[in-house]
């Protein structure tokens, strides 16, 4: 891979990387900590990477890879040392929809983040898959590649995921 290579590979599957790095660290700074981190790995396993595949995948494997040892490396750090948690803040996302009257902006804007904060809320192993699958529009084929799964145990996540959803946000859509 050389810098030109690089520059492309950054402006076609960049913006996919920082909002996944986004939607898993759920902090802006953390964000794009991981998403530099990412690139710099990327930068040197350049010999490993074959760019006539699918080099969006494999960017998003590395940044998983890289967010789950901080995770297992604070956590070990934290049981020794005692360290104070991690500041959680949410990034705030795009808006889902624009209408004209100003309560209809409200509203939806309302609505994206009563979904944010559900899907934040579900154990890990279910909120990944549900950000590669719906954010990235990875197939669960990718998914099970990324995550090193059979492709039944990403089906059976997501599906698990949809009824844990909608059960949270039933009262929401109740409602509306």
């Amino acid at each position: 891979m050389n810098d030109t290579q690089l520059l492309q590979c950054i402006e076609e599957h960049g913006k996919n990387v920082y909002t996944f790095c986004c939607q898993l660290t759920q902090n802006r700074q953390e964000a794009e900590e991981l998403y530099q981190d990412t690139f710099l790995k990327a930068v040197e396993l350049k010999g490993r990477m074959d760019w006539e595949k699918n080099p969006g995948s494999y960017l998003i494997s590395i940044a998983l890879r890289i967010w789950k040892n901080k995770k297992r490396k604070y956590a070990w750090r934290s049981r020794i040392a005692g360290m104070e948690g991690l500041e959680e803040g949410l990034v705030s996302g795009e808006s889902c929809g624009k209408e004209s009257s100003p309560e209809e902006i409200f509203f939806q804007k309302e609505l994206c983040r009563q979904v944010q904060d559900a899907v934040a809320g579900l154990e890990e192993k279910y909120r990944i898959p549900v950000f590669l699958y719906y954010s990235q529009q990875f197939s669960t084929e990718q998914i099970g590649k990324i995550l090193k799964l059979p492709q039944g145990t990403v089906k059976s996540r997501l599906y698990k995921a949809r009824k844990l959803l909608k059960k949270e946000l039933e009262v929401v859509f109740n409602e509306r």
